[in-house]
């Protein structure tokens, strides 16, 4: 077993990333214990299957490794940054969101709200394409069933970590839409993507900029810009992208005189900048909490 701290700028709010993370857990990939206490996961690292568990610690999150070799710890510690948010600054995000009047009282009771990243891209990808019209739990739901069908089966399973998500090779050819029993266009996107992944090592390299990484994943057939926003979002870690037709943020955005437009909302979202990621994420968790209430 290796162990790691990451180190971050406090405040940090571990349970809402936790909640996140346990909310879109994938069956056989990850887990995250009743407790709250630790998320774990899967993971594929040059031919090799580990497991590795994240922990909140006093300075800084605990990572322990499992069957990972130490010659690409640094690889994993660099992705476990990016998944966990790790090198976000609170109070410039602060700053710059609460001059809106919603967002003002959301960053003042969860300054230390964090953007979840992406352990894969490739992964993240697949989850955004099958989160297309339908609710998180249904995408879950469907990336269980992709997982038991055409991931890989550890050797050794660890409780409920059974499987490795599916590589590009293993989907590019899978007639997904027969397998999860969902519509053809969803499953011919998602192998779409495995095509466009094994032809560009670079698909899912940093971009130059927003636009650049938008065009990038809408040339994709079957992604659209708002799968390309939230891919670029959790996958390349852009802090400005926008799912601006969303529902959830429409809804969140909501007042006496009704839920704002796309168009209204990527007006409102200027003063946002270089944020906007944030300003969604802190409008999704409103619009779960107040879901709850509901």
């Amino acid at each position: 077993m290796i162990e790691l701290r990451l180190p971050f700028r406090p405040p940090y709010d571990w349970a809402a990333i936790r909640a996140f993370l346990a909310k879109r857990a994938i069956p056989g990939v990850e887990t995250v214990e009743t407790d709250g206490s630790a998320y774990a996961r899967t993971v594929h690292l040059a031919g090799r299957h580990g497991i590795l568990t994240v922990r909140p610690g006093d300075e800084g999150l605990r990572v322990g490794l499992r069957c990972v070799d130490p010659g690409d710890v640094p690889a994993v510690t660099a992705r476990l940054r990016r998944l966990f948010d790790c090198d976000a600054d609170p109070a410039a995000i602060v700053d710059c969101l609460a001059g809106d009047p919603v967002l003002a009282p959301l960053v003042a009771a969860r300054p230390g709200l964090r953007l979840p990243g992406a352990w894969d891209p490739f992964e993240t990808g697949c989850r955004a394409i099958l989160g297309q019209q339908v609710s998180v739990a249904a995408a879950i739901g469907l990336a269980g069933k992709l997982v038991a069908a055409f991931g890989t089966r550890l050797a050794a399973p660890v409780g409920g970590l059974t499987h490795v998500f599916p590589a590009p090779d293993d989907l590019v050819e899978a007639d997904v839409a027969l397998a999860l029993n969902m519509p053809r266009a969803r499953g011919a996107a998602i192998r779409a993507l495995a095509a466009a992944a094994l032809a560009d090592p670079d698909l899912f390299a940093p971009a130059g900029s927003l636009e650049e990484a938008v065009l990038r994943f809408t040339a994709i057939r079957g992604i659209g810009p708002w799968t390309a926003q939230y891919i670029a979002m959790r996958a390349l870690k852009l802090p400005d992208a926008l799912p601006v037709g969303d529902v959830g943020l429409l809804r969140a955005l909501e007042s006496g005189t009704g839920r704002p437009s796309p168009a209204a909302l990527l007006v409102r979202a200027e003063a946002w900048r270089p944020f906007r990621a944030y300003a969604a994420q802190h409008l999704w968790a409103a619009d779960e909490a107040a879901a709850k209430g509901r």
